[in-house]
């Protein structure tokens, strides 16, 4: 089982335009549609595609359009109730492949609506088992405080399950001042949000990826497994990505792919980790199903989740790390 934690979920509206994007420029949109969004959501639906049972609990007034998609794929969910709407986010593929983003905050949540949230949360996950996780990702509506995320895992201390953040900003940051306190079993930061917690420049450190010297990245990422967090996944775009867990570092570079939007890229990438650490894959085996997953969305419009078929980790390729 699979529970995600989808506080901000949205609904997510994609548009390709006939051209390059250019700021303040006039531009001409061949097609759009709209996708179920969150990082939450996304997770559940890649691991349900892959067979897993899974759970997403979001809040989300009663009637609202999401709740409807999320009937339409069949998706388990448990919602508490809002008064607002869920938000809706503007994804903008130009003819070159570049992708904007453009997200609304979210619905305002006050202590009470909090409260169900938590209760939601702890009632989905009292009966897991040490091979389910508990997956907590993305922004964090107004009203809710910063430190939600390490509240929730407070919480949920007694249970058997493992627990992935995914988050950046001021969660990110609340949650590495609870790094050692509370159990975190995954984390996939780039390094711009390795930047945000440890200091540095994620520009650079991304460009050095690039460029093969995966080095400022991998230290980082040690730097942040030995602060409690058992496996660290930092993704690092065209250069793929570095694991470390306690067995030791990681780097792979993804199967080629036409790439098609970048959207729920990130989210699909965590899930593939998830879903082999369930299977009991090896650090390796986990690092190259991370790497299917996040191509395989690439090659996707919109957030579609990526289907078994579509994901080859014998392509992509793994190397050992001395650090």
């Amino acid at each position: 089982m699979i529970v995600t934690l989808s506080a901000n979920s949205s609904l997510d509206k994609t548009v390709n335009l006939e051209q390059t994007l250019v700021p303040g420029g006039v531009h001409r949109i061949i097609s759009t549609h709209t996708d179920l969004g969150g990082k939450g959501i996304n997770v559940a639906r890649v691991a349900q595609e892959a067979g897993f049972p899974v759970r997403c609990v979001l809040p989300a007034k009663t009637q609202d359009p999401i709740l409807e998609l999320l009937d339409q794929v069949d998706l388990p969910y448990v919602c508490t109730e809002i008064p607002e709407a869920v938000r809706t986010n503007l994804t903008v593929i130009d003819a070159s492949g570049e992708t904007t983003k453009i997200n609304e905050p979210g619905p305002t949540l006050d202590v009470e609506q909090e409260k169900l949230l938590l209760t939601a949360l702890r009632e989905q996950t009292g009966t897991l088992e040490d091979s389910d996780w508990v997956v907590l990702a993305g922004s964090l509506p107004p009203g809710l405080p910063d430190d939600f995320y390490v509240t929730c895992l407070q919480e949920l201390a007694s249970c058997q399950g493992r627990f992935a953040v995914d988050t950046s900003g001021q969660p990110l940051r609340a949650l590495g001042k609870a790094l050692g306190q509370v159990k975190v079993d995954l984390m996939k930061p780039n390094s711009f949000e390795l930047a945000e917690l440890l200091g540095g420049n994620g520009s650079e450190m991304e460009r050095a990826a690039i460029s093969g010297d995966l080095l400022p990245v991998a230290r980082k990422a040690k730097e942040l497994s030995e602060r409690g967090v058992g496996a660290v996944l930092a993704t690092l775009g065209p250069a793929g990505a570095i694991l470390i867990t306690e067995e030791g570092a990681w780097h792979g570079t993804s199967p080629d792919v036409r790439v098609r939007s970048t959207v729920g890229a990130g989210d699909s990438s965590l899930t593939g980790y998830v879903l082999a650490q369930s299977r009991g894959k090896s650090s390796e085996e986990c690092l190259a199903t991370a790497l299917a997953y996040g191509a395989a969305a690439c090659a996707k419009v919109g957030t579609q989740p990526p289907t078994p078929a579509e994901i080859h980790p014998e392509e992509a390729k793994i190397t050992k790390l001395s650090l």
